[in-house]
């Protein structure tokens, strides 16, 4: 073995060892606090259900060890184990031309991965979700939901697919700005065709049908600036119990969603001060910083993939495979998780500021005690943790811990 892909190898086992270090120390923080619900949300949370977080935080901790340490192990199968080779090889037998050749090799690995995890996926949806009383997905819909999935990926994904192969092959060395402005088209466009015409597809959505309601988070509204296609309630109820709001949507099609599991949750206050806090992340355009840091990192990342694809120790050190476009894009993009794994910290600092900040609009433009109310009745109703590990926080979290949001807007 190459002594640059033991490094690779090396760095990969690093990552692995720290995440699942990092959700075991997730799970021991909440069994250590399953006796007694703390002080600041004694009297809006009772033992119940703090048991029922503390056990559902456990349980996802368990699973998402499974899914790290299968992701790891695929990984390493098909980089170092020669099975992304082998893959590259039998395609290659077939004669296909460089473009329909790095099609096909890229839809075998992901739809290999996708069977591989389909097990774990399963298991969150009717075991996990299911024992803890939040899955309401049926047989039917899941499978229904696949397909729609399966085909968006086909009509979508395999064009931008084919253009950025092309570009690699075909357009010179300065192919990754080209494929980096086909890829900011794709990506802008779809932003903005999500809420009118992909999101349908799955949900239905509806204006809000309480007039007095509908009046008072049009006055919000209409206090902070926002022009929108509306708000809209989603039935999220038919597949999950979670209760949960969201922005989406850019230009003409901007819309705030909130879930009917939601609505049923929260009183007309408690619905005024998240919507706040949705419309803040729009005021203080987080939406447009991270579309725009996203953009950046694409671009950066493109170059960087355009520096190593020319390089054939690039391929020499994982598994000595033959050198192609499709073999550059798939080493870079399944080498990154690990590699961008020590990065989380500065990412989810980043979100957690936004919410804050979010939280603040909100208090200036409704109520932070209704925001704190609302927010505790969904930490209680959703099953979410009262004491998360700091670390492990700091890692993964891209919303504040409960103790100290909620401390925060109470103060």
């Amino acid at each position: 073995m190459h002594p640059l892909s033991q490094t690779f190898l090396i760095l990969v086992a690093l990552a692995l060892v720290c995440h699942v270090w990092l959700l075991a120390r997730q799970a021991a923080s909440a069994s250590r606090a399953r006796a007694r619900v703390p002080p600041a949300f004694a009297a809006a949370i009772p033992l119940a259900a703090h048991h029922k977080a503390s056990d559902y935080t456990v349980a996802k901790a368990r699973l998402a060890i499974a899914d790290t340490i299968l992701d790891a192990l695929v990984l390493v199968a098909l980089v170092w184990g020669g099975v992304l080779a082998a893959i590259d090889s039998a395609w290659r037998s077939t004669g296909l031309t460089d473009t329909w050749l790095g099609i096909a090799v890229v839809v075998s690995v992901l739809t290999m991965g996708a069977i591989i995890g389909w097990p774990l996926s399963l298991y969150r949806v009717f075991g996990l979700e299911a024992r803890f009383g939040f899955n309401r997905m049926t047989w039917r819909l899941y499978v229904l939901d696949m397909l729609k999935g399966i085909a968006l990926a086909a009509i979508l994904g395999l064009p931008l697919l084919a253009a950025v192969l092309a570009l690699m092959s075909y357009a010179g060395d300065l192919w990754w700005l080209y494929a980096w402005l086909v890829w900011a088209v794709f990506s802008l466009t779809l932003s903005w065709a999500y809420t009118a015409f992909i999101a349908p597809l799955f949900n239905r959505f509806r204006p809000i049908d309480d007039e007095s309601l509908a009046r008072r988070i049009e006055a919000l509204i209409a206090r902070c600036g926002f022009t929108s296609r509306g708000v809209f309630v989603m039935d999220g109820s038919r597949r999950s119990a979670h209760g949960n709001a969201y922005f989406t949507g850019l230009g003409a099609n901007k819309r705030i969603v909130l879930f009917d599991t939601l609505m049923e949750q929260l009183a007309p206050a408690e619905i005024e001060a998240v919507l706040a806090h949705e419309l803040g992340h729009f005021r203080l355009r987080h939406v447009r910083k991270r579309m725009l840091v996203s953009l950046g990192l694409g671009l950066a990342g493109l170059y960087l993939l355009a520096l190593v694809a020319r390089q054939p120790l690039f391929y020499a050190i994982f598994g000595d495979v033959a050198p192609s476009a499709h073999m550059a894009l798939l080493l870079f993009f399944l080498l990154l998780p690990p590699l961008t794994f020590w990065l989380s910290p500065l990412t989810s600092f980043w979100s957690r500021r936004h919410e804050f900040d979010a939280d603040r609009f909100a208090r200036d433009h409704a109520s932070a005690q209704d925001l704190a109310n609302a927010l505790v009745k969904l930490y209680r109703d959703n099953a979410t943790t009262l004491a998360p590990d700091r670390l492990y926080s700091a890692f993964f979290d891209s919303h504040p811990p409960a103790p100290v949001r909620i401390e925060r807007l109470r103060r």
